[in-house]
């Protein structure tokens, strides 16, 4: 079993392999009641979960949500609030998560909402809520102006990334959170440019590749858990990225999106003189042997809109994550029209 500490003020570990599920009971060891959430189609692994805390004496019971980004709502929020209401959660007990990144955004902000706090252990079955969504006490619900908009910030007690669960995801789920692993190689870790590089599906490498990715988030987060220094480095392929989620009313995989996002900021990059063409050139044949989109064709003034309210925006302000080099990353703040327009050029044509 792998396991990575995520340090702050309540450390906790996140714990990678076959059969990480079986560790819940140790994690949450005393706690009088938990609620298990979880989206439908992973009924069977929630009520595993549910069983392995009721043997362990907590009074567990399923919060069902629907599935993907749709959980992500005000209303689902607000469903499950008035469940936890019948349940009678109080501070001493415990939300788990058990599903991809949408379940375990949501999650993590009704743990940190109800009672103004509650330990919410992850339980992603997903590549992308194992390196992405679980670590690091981001939390969010989407609106109408754009994605995560509201939210908190509310580390974990434990993630366990149950990698047994994985070989049931289906191939474009996991190609696309395979995305988030090839982001951290960019920005912080080369070894997983080599790695994927050799084998483009992540598959031989997988329990390596995904070990890898949560290092890197837990040294950005271990540094930086509210978001205004390095740990803004994660998000780099993200302000498109999220545009074309929104956009596209999150028709189109998160991973998918991040992976235009990727190509986009490297040929910003390149605009703005800081990253050699070469580099933003592997940037695009990586993505692409990875089975992953390097071009999306849309509304290029729509994307813009969405942009300036994206998380990251200072006032009217764009910023961009962009990188000095493979490993360098930095910000470029309110980037020349000209740059954009030629970066988007690049990725709204197939080349």
């Amino acid at each position: 079993m792998r396991r990575v500490t995520v340090a702050g003020e309540q450390p906790y570990e996140v714990v990678i392999g076959p059969g990480a599920q079986a560790e819940l009971a140790l994690v949450l060891a005393g706690t009088p009641k938990a609620a298990v959430v979880h989206a439908p189609p992973l009924a069977a692994l929630a009520g595993a979960a549910v069983e392995t805390l009721q043997s362990a004496g907590v009074a567990a019971e399923a919060v069902v949500v629907p599935d993907g980004e749709a959980a992500k709502t005000a209303e689902v929020a607000a469903g499950a609030w008035e469940q936890f209401g019948r349940l009678g959660l109080t501070r001493s007990d415990a939300v788990v998560g058990v599903g991809g990144g949408a379940v375990t955004d949501l999650a993590g902000f009704l743990a940190a909402t109800w009672v103004r706090g509650v330990r919410v252990v992850h339980l992603p079955t997903s590549v992308l809520g194992m390196v992405d969504a679980a670590v690091g006490g981001k939390t969010g619900i989407n609106t109408g102006a754009g994605k995560n908009l509201v939210g908190a910030f509310h580390p974990p007690a434990g993630v366990l990334a149950d990698t047994g669960v994985l070989a049931g995801l289906p191939e474009a789920e996991f190609r696309a959170g395979m995305a988030e692993v090839v982001k951290c190689g960019f920005i912080a870790d080369g070894t997983i440019l080599d790695l994927l590089a050799a084998d483009p599906t992540g598959r031989r490498d997988t329990e390596e590749l995904i070990e890898r990715a949560v290092a890197v988030k837990a040294d950005a987060v271990g540094q930086d858990l509210f978001d205004t220094g390095v740990r803004e480095y994660l998000n780099y392929g993200h302000t498109l990225g999220h545009a074309i989620e929104r956009v596209e009313d999150f028709g189109w995989r998160h991973g998918e999106a991040v992976a235009v996002g990727l190509v986009f900021a490297a040929e910003l990059g390149v605009q703005a003189g800081r990253l050699a063409r070469a580099e933003a050139d592997r940037h695009r044949e990586l993505v692409a042997a990875m089975g992953l989109p390097t071009a999306y064709r849309g509304d290029w003034a729509a994307l813009r809109a969405v942009m300036r309210v994206d998380k990251k925006a200072r006032g009217a302000t764009l910023r961009f994550v962009v990188l000095d080099g493979i490993g360098r990353p930095g910000i470029l703040t309110d980037p020349e029209q000209a740059w954009l327009d030629a970066a988007w050029a690049a990725v709204s044509e197939e080349r």
